[in-house]
């Protein structure tokens, strides 16, 4: 597992709190690198993996016929429980999640409240697990509305369907714009520089509700994602004005992406849109995540709202919920767009060690 770290002391040496950063997707450890020395400065031992399928990270199986389940929610917990354990501690300060790594927070915070004391999530709200009774038909039914998508006129697709095909990897690593410009159209797109987002509740899951979500989340059918960002592809102006993402920045992600591919990443979406990952979840039914929790996104994030009623079933899924911010002039890329609110933030919910 590779790893961006600061304030560590010696290898094995647990005497400072442990702060771990999740990232999502498509992005990696580096995606925190506005908050890891930040909270170093604090006293705590920060430390930011490159997720299972990720970056630098190795020994996941990246292929489409491969073992895809291995990406489970479950497996993605056991992952952060070995780097608690192999940095030689037994337990976490705060588990920090954003994107896809917020989910993999908040269930690390729910099935072992003894390892991790606290929780942050950014963008995506934990809903709660899914409920033993009901799950095969809720399951059924969350499906049913997918498909009604591509029913509609003009056809849509939900962008965590297509991820769980085998041609979304090439479409991407392939962009017909090139891999730099169609990453640099979907970190736009998903951020509070394009205007075009204006993120309200929706009412239910429902094909006719969930057509209302911009085309990087309900894609136009059959488009590719490449193909569905690229009409969003920022201004050179624009770019030149992208303080929080400089072309120096997303370099990184170009590099890693172009080196490795986006498979090992798509097979969490595989597990997340599959019925018996969905199911096996349900064994906490009733759970709630009991230690101390955060949650915060950008005012210009669908991503609060893309599941809905996940943000209002947080309130109660989390007993323990301290901080409920949703940050002005930030997108989906929280950490990175709005950096020093968010770390005056993180440092009031974590305190100093």
């Amino acid at each position: 597992m590779h790893l961006l770290e600061a304030g560590q002391g010696a290898l094995g040496n647990a005497s400072k709190p442990l702060l771990l950063l999740l990232h999502g997707f498509p992005e990696l450890a580096y995606s925190w690198r506005h908050q890891l020395t930040e909270l170093a400065q604090a006293g705590f031992h920060v430390v930011a993996p490159d997720q299972r399928g990720y970056g630098r990270t190795t020994g996941s199986d990246d292929r489409y016929e491969g073992d895809w389940r291995a990406s489970n929610m479950t497996h993605l917990v056991d992952d952060v429980l070995a780097l608690v354990k192999e940095l030689g501690y037994t337990q976490v300060h705060a588990v920090i999640g954003h994107d896809f790594g917020s989910p993999v927070a908040a269930w690390c915070a729910l099935m072992h409240p003894e390892v991790f004391q606290r929780v942050v999530m950014m963008s995506a709200p934990f809903g709660g697990p899914p409920d033993a009774t009901t799950a095969p038909q809720a399951h059924a039914g969350i499906t049913r509305e997918v498909l009604a998508l591509q029913q509609r006129v003009p056809a849509r697709q939900h962008y965590q369907w297509y991820y769980a095909l085998a041609q979304a990897n090439g479409d991407m690593l392939r962009a017909p714009q090139g891999l730099h410009d169609f990453l640099r159209a979907y970190y736009h797109v998903k951020s509070a520089d394009w205007l075009g987002n204006q993120p309200m509740p929706l009412k239910a899951w429902q094909a006719d509700v969930l057509a209302n979500l911009p085309h990087y989340y309900v894609m136009p059918c059959p488009s590719t994602m490449a193909e569905a960002v690229a009409p969003f592809m920022p201004t050179a102006s624009e770019i030149q004005a992208c303080s929080w993402l400089p072309d120096s920045d997303l370099a990184v992600y170009v590099g890693e992406y172009a080196r490795r591919g986006f498979q090992g990443g798509l097979q969490w979406y595989r597990c997340s849109t599959d019925e018996v990952e969905y199911i096996a979840l349900s064994r906490f039914s009733g759970r709630r995540i009991t230690v101390p929790s955060a949650y915060i996104a950008g005012a210009a994030d669908w991503g609060i709202y893309q599941s809905p009623g996940a943000f209002e079933r947080m309130q109660s899924a989390c007993t323990n919920l301290r901080i409920c911010k949703i940050l002005p002039d930030a997108g989906h890329w929280v950490q990175q767009e709005q950096a020093e609110a968010v770390n005056q933030l993180l440092l009031e919910f974590v305190g100093t060690a």
